[in-house]
């Protein structure tokens, strides 16, 4: 059977870019539904420095003219946006938006490969980045073709290097008049058109480029407003804007719904609560990890949060034991899970306000509007009713266009009918609430970050002694989930806890941090199917099972995103 969303088919325009939808409707700005005091914005909680809504769309303007008749941004070109959380972040991708580019995000701690991949993948053609990040952006740019002179500063200054502030003034150096076009979608046509790369590892392989339409971003922010309740809000941008989370939540959102958003660069627990008093934030957007923190950190009770009224956690399912917990330590606030992937442009499923009690929070909440879901067999693919477990297939406006030039993983994702693929196990209850029991895919999600399997087990192969080995998540306290290495070594290595340790500082050199192996564990063989493909589930039976070999686990501090 089809399950249906309880809420009314979403309303929400087929012929506005996200530029137009933010700046230039009168149904849907802000600039145009509230007076000009009301407008709300984006505040760096470490610097204060604050830009309200009309002050993005005027640097915004100036931005995309420096960028378009300076340096030769075209329509349909990728700008790869390097960098921590900034209210420069939105600028930046408005900018990109307005021009009619793509806007890709990368996480500032990538490796030099990694950042390469990325920037190879969405075939970017200019990167905006911060100080901090240059040294790799510089390197990855050499190797992926792109000329130092489109590697621009978001903030801050590097010498060489053509900041932010440069740019604003050459673009206001053409005047009102002299200001690039907008660009509109061409007549005939729908605004089904990418202005996104979000990477994910989907259900399978290597990190891919999704691409997310104008009108996908569009309706995701329309169907959260619908459930979104009156009350005014405050965020904490404490999620990095490169996650789809965080593009969505903290850069498209507060726009959407003319709310506050203070922009956390560096997350550590002292500025994270230092922040929610500094600027009384009502409504928290976490992952599990922070949650676990919020709950068992002595160093909370330091602080005065009661002004936080909702907090919503999502990328993985929260356990009931931490929910107990978060209702005792915050007992005045409300709760919401959400349920969603990069695919689907963040959320399928959230808890409206009437469902904020900590009553239903075992749940992923309920389908948002014009939202459709199957649940399937896993061995027969026969549709299930309520209750039944099985495989999730989502259908609705937010499900993204399909993976950038990937046509195979595109087509076995993104079905013919219209449903994606989730590679979720769940199942759908008599009151419509959603619960996620586990999932078909291979990717290991570390504090709400994708790891792919196959990213590390190319790594690990490329080790004088590495001769064969497979990588899945095992549970981790603090990030739900650490990517654990089975290692076959080559004839005549012996193995050895020296060996194991080093094979660990083997990934930390050339990995970010939240890639780091838990442990790794030797092995004579690795269990494969007749065609050569790792058979994880026999690797998750023989952990649950706890008999173990030779084990070497990562003795250092835990991985930060």
């Amino acid at each position: 059977m089809l399950f249906r969303s309880q809420y009314p088919d979403i309303e929400y325009p087929t012929d506005l870019t996200v530029w137009e939808w933010a700046f230039e409707d009168a149904r849907h700005s802000p600039l145009f539904r509230f007076p000009p005091n009301e407008v709300a914005g984006f505040t760096n909680a470490a610097t204060q420095e604050r830009l309200d809504f009309f002050q993005v769309k005027e640097h915004s303007t100036q931005l995309c003219t420096a960028l378009v008749k300076r340096y030769g941004l075209q329509e349909t070109d990728t700008v790869s946006l390097f960098s921590q959380n900034t209210i420069w972040y939105p600028v930046a991708m408005y900018a990109v938006l307005r021009a009619g580019g793509k806007v890709n995000g990368a996480s500032p701690a990538y490796s030099v490969d990694e950042m390469t991949h990325a920037l190879k993948t969405a075939d970017a053609k200019y990167i905006m980045t911060v100080p901090n990040s240059i040294k790799v952006a510089l390197a990855a740019a050499k190797e992926a073709g792109i000329p130092k002179e489109r590697i621009f500063l978001l903030e801050g200054e590097v010498e060489g290097y053509t900041t932010m502030k440069q740019l604003l003034e050459i673009g206001k150096s053409y005047g009102n008049d002299g200001q690039t076009p907008i660009y509109r979608i061409p007549k005939g046509r729908t605004n089904d058109v990418c202005g996104f790369l979000t990477f994910s590892s989907g259900t399978t392989g290597l990190p891919k480029a999704v691409m997310l339409s104008h009108k996908n971003m569009i309706a995701q922010c329309q169907q959260l407003k619908d459930v979104a309740g009156s009350d005014k809000k405050r965020f904490l941008a404490s999620l990095p804007l490169f996650h789809i989370s965080g593009l969505v939540r903290f850069v498209n959102w507060p726009i959407a719904s003319n709310d506050e958003c203070i922009m956390l660069p560096h997350f550590t627990m002292t500025a994270f609560l230092d922040a929610i008093v500094k600027y009384k934030i009502t409504d928290l957007t976490l992952v599990p990890s922070i949650v676990i923190r919020l709950v068992r950190d002595p160093i909370v009770n330091n602080y005065d949060i009661t002004s936080v009224k909702l907090i919503a956690c999502g990328a993985a399912p929260l356990g009931q034991e931490i929910l107990q917990e978060l209702e005792k330590k915050m007992p005045w606030t409300g709760f919401r899970q959400s349920y969603g992937m990069t695919e689907s442009c963040c959320c399928l499923t959230t808890h409206p306000p009437e469902f904020y009690s900590y009553k239903y929070a075992n749940s992923g909440g309920m389908l948002l509007g014009s939202t459709t879901v199957k649940v399937t067999d896993v061995s027969t693919g026969r549709e299930l009713g309520p209750n039944e477990t099985g495989e999730l297939l989502a259908k609705g406006p937010q499900i993204a266009m399909g993976y950038l030039a990937n046509a195979k993983e595109t087509a076995e994702t993104f079905g013919a009918d219209g449903f994606l693929r989730t590679g979720d196990i769940g199942s759908i209850d008599d009151q419509g609430f959603i619960h996620i029991v586990d999932r078909i895919k291979e990717m290991i999600k570390v504090k709400g970050q994708q790891v792919a399997p196959a990213e590390l087990e190319h790594l690990l192969l490329s080790h004088p002694d590495v001769e064969d080995c497979a990588v899945l998540g095992v549970p981790d306290e603090y990030s739900v989930e650490r990517p654990k290495a089975y290692i076959v070594l080559k004839p005549g290595v012996e193995p050895s806890d020296a060996l194991g340790k080093a094979l660990i500082q083997y990934v930390k050199e050339r990995r970010v941090r939240y890639k780091w192996l838990k442990e790794i564990e030797y092995i004579a063989e690795i269990p494969k199917s007749p065609s050569s493909k790792i058979l994880r589930r026999e690797l998750r039976e023989k952990e649950k099972r706890g008999k173990g070999g030779f084990v070497v686990r990562d003795a250092s501090e835990r991985p930060r995103l």
